[in-house]
C-alpha cells in the first residue's frame, strides 16, 4: 500500500460509507433537522474562536483529497451567502507522522502563501485542479512559483511570501491545530470552535452546507439569548 493509500485508508476510510448513506438516513428527504451525534458532533475540547463579531467556521482540507476538492465550490458559495454573519477560516491538514506529512506541509505552504497575498478566493479552485486533477507536483518553491506565474501572480511577490517567517509559522500552527481539533476525516468544518461535521456525518459532501446552516443558526440563537439575558 503506498503512502497516499495509507493516508486515505486511515484518515478518510469512512468517507465512502458516508457517501453511501441514504437520503432518508441523512435527513435530506424527511427534512428532519440535523442532530448531535448523527450529522455533527461536539468537540471533546472546544477551541477558542478568533473573531467575536461573526460566527467562526474552520475548514480543514487537503489539496490532494477529492472530497475536499468537491466541497470547495459549495463551501465558497455557502461562505458568500453568509458573508455578513460567518467568518470562514481554512486550515490545510497536516497529519504529523503520516507518510504524506512532507507533501501536506508543502501544500500548506502553498496555501498560506496564497492567503498572505490575498489570492485564496481567486486561486483556491485552480490549486485543487492543478494538484488533484492535473496531478501537478507543487511541493517545491520553483514548481509552486511557476504555477502561480501562469495564473498572473508576480514571481518575486510569491517567492517573498513563500519564504516568509509568517508562512512557516502558519504551517507549523496548522499541524498543531489538526491535533487540537481532533480531526479524523477530510474535509471537516468546525463551527464556533465547538461542533464539527464532515462527509460521513452530514451524509455526503453535498449535504454539508445544510448542516452548517443549522449549526450557524443554533449558535446565533444561543448568542442572541445570552445578549437578551444581559
Amino acid at each position: 500500500m503506498n503512502s497516499k493509500s495509507l493516508l486515505r485508508s486511515t484518515v478518510l476510510l469512512a468517507v465512502a460509507a458516508g457517501i453511501a448513506v441514504s437520503p432518508v438516513q441523512a435527513g435530506a428527504v424527511t427534512h428532519q433537522p440535523p442532530s448531535e451525534g448523527a450529522q455533527f458532533v461536539r468537540l471533546d475540547h472546544p477551541q477558542p474562536v478568533r473573531e467575536n463579531a461573526r460566527t467562526e467556521a474552520v475548514e480543514f482540507f487537503w489539496y490532494d483529497c477529492g472530497h475536499s476538492q468537491a466541497l470547495e465550490q459549495p463551501l465558497q458559495a455557502w461562505a458568500e451567502k453568509h458573508r455578513s454573519d460567518v467568518a470562514l477560516r481554512r486550515v490545510p491538514a497536516i497529519w504529523q507522522g503520516s507518510p504524506d506529512e512532507g507533501t501536506q506541509r508543502a501544500h500548506a505552504r502553498l496555501y498560506y502563501t496564497l492567503e498572505r497575498l490575498g489570492l485564496v478566493e481567486r486561486l483556491q479552485v485552480s490549486a485543487f485542479r492543478a494538484i488533484h486533477t492535473d496531478r501537478a507536483d507543487l511541493t517545491t518553491e520553483t514548481a509552486a512559483t511557476d504555477w502561480a506565474v501562469r495564473h498572473g501572480v508576480d514571481a518575486q511577490s510569491f517567492r517573498t511570501a513563500y519564504d516568509s517567517a509568517e508562512v512557516r509559522t502558519s504551517v507549523d500552527d496548522a499541524a498543531a491545530q489538526f491535533v487540537r481539533y481532533g480531526i479524523n476525516e477530510l474535509p471537516t468544518v468546525v463551527v464556533q470552535g465547538e461542533y464539527r461535521t464532515s462527509p460521513t456525518k452530514a451524509g455526503g459532501v453535498e449535504a454539508m452546507p445544510e448542516v452548517l446552516d443549522y449549526l450557524v443558526q443554533q449558535e446565533q440563537v444561543q448568542r442572541h439569548g445570552q445578549v437578551q439575558r444581559h
